[in-house]
């Protein structure tokens, strides 16, 4: 599934990856619609139903990860609303020993996430991640998310990689194949983002675990702790 051997980086997504996808999933589908039509005195159902069909109108694009365009959209404060919520942010299963993995294996570990430098905060705050890895990069930094092609070639300016050598982890499969398309030399799906909703379906072309603990194995035998 995974070949070790050849590999010296490893790019993980965050939320759904390593941050369980609930906390996402929570807030922009009960949270925020709860109380944007407390704010504004609608019926919820109808404000829930208005949200999601704006927020949905921006998939794939740098607006939809980005609080401050929400925030400016919807006159609402989303970084505080995010934070009423936020003992839901939580890892996923296995993934502090998964870092640890990567970490002994002397395999160089970099967070890619589409997340906004706001909520990126907040998660790093309530989690202690930015401990477990060597550097975290938001396609903010870059102004275009990975779903674009052109994220992966302003990223090798951002931070040097060989494609051949670097494993994408993500459970996106819009980011995953652009991922593949720029030439990324092995991608890996996660199947199972969201603790609170039933896993995808496996991807034709690229492999997937529902958690670590699958690929856990291999990554220690195959790069053993020296004696």
């Amino acid at each position: 599934m995974v070949n070790w051997s050849i590999l010296d980086t490893v790019f993980l997504d965050m939320d759904g990856t390593l941050l369980d996808l609930h906390f996402d999933s929570h807030f922009w589908l009960e949270h925020l619609p709860k109380r944007y039509a407390e704010q504004y005195d609608l019926n919820p159902q109808q404000a829930k139903e208005s949200l999601v069909a704006m927020i949905m109108a921006e998939r794939g694009s740098l607006n939809w990860y980005c609080t401050d365009y929400w925030s400016e959209k919807l006159s609402v404060d989303i970084n505080r609303l995010k934070a009423e919520v936020s003992d839901r942010i939580g890892y996923r299963p296995h993934v502090p020993d998964f870092l640890a993995g990567l970490r002994r294996a002397g395999l160089r570990s970099v967070i890619v996430t589409n997340c906004h430098p706001d909520p990126l905060a907040l998660k790093l705050n309530r989690t202690g991640l930015d401990k477990h890895v060597d550097a975290i990069i938001s396609s903010h930094e870059l102004g275009k998310p990975k779903e674009d092609h052109d994220f992966w070639r302003d990223l090798g300016r951002k931070i040097r990689y060989r494609q051949d050598h670097t494993l994408m982890v993500d459970d996106s499969f819009p980011v995953l194949e652009s991922a593949r398309r720029a030439g990324m030399g092995q991608c890996l799906a996660i199947l199972a983002p969201d603790s609170q909703q039933a896993p995808s379906s496996h991807h034709p072309e690229i492999p997937g675990i529902h958690h670590f603990d699958e690929v856990l194995p291999s990554l220690q035998s195959h790069r053993p702790l020296p004696s």
